[in-house]
């Protein structure tokens, strides 16, 4: 059996660091999004999604992809959202095999309302602690994580 690669005192401190912020930056932004809107951060991501699609529609599997989930674990939330009128699904026309998620006028109108208060706290807890060259340079390790995270992109879209 090989000796563990322990990680050195620099790797040791980002990844409590990193490790910190993915627990404490998620739970803020559930609060603040279920605070003013009544949704969970999950449910407002689906409706996001749903909000920049053309036709503001997707096939569940693509919606999955955009919002960084398994089907079953979109499936239940698109129920909340559909119980709420902020969603429907239906058949696929294309194939009737799979299913199409739309975004409701009165959906569209919960992102609308939603909005401004979350990028408001988005900014405040992320993007208004870094310079411009910070910004690049967490878009670029988010990437590589990302990369191994998920290297077949099946729970997540390349950005740009």
């Amino acid at each position: 059996m090989s000796e563990p690669r322990w990680l050195s005192d620099a790797e040791q401190q980002a990844w409590r660091k990193l490790a910190a912020m993915t627990i404490l930056l998620p739970a803020a932004l559930e609060a603040q999004l279920q605070r003013d809107a009544e949704l969970t951060h999950f449910g407002y991501w689906v409706l996001a999604m749903l909000s920049e699609a053309p036709g503001r529609a997707l096939r569940m599997s693509e919606l999955a992809a955009r919002s960084n989930a398994s089907l079953s674990r979109l499936s239940h939330v698109v129920g909340k959202l559909e119980d709420c009128g902020w969603v429907r699904r239906e058949r696929s026309p294309d194939d009737r095999r799979g299913n199409i998620a739309e975004l409701t006028a009165a959906g569209w109108d919960k992102v609308v309302a939603s909005a401004p208060g979350h990028v408001e706290r988005v900014r405040q807890l992320v993007f208004d602690a870094l310079t411009p060259d910070q910004v690049a340079q967490l878009c670029d390790i988010s990437g590589a994580v990302l990369e191994r995270l998920d290297p077949d992109h099946d729970l997540h879209r390349p950005g740009p």
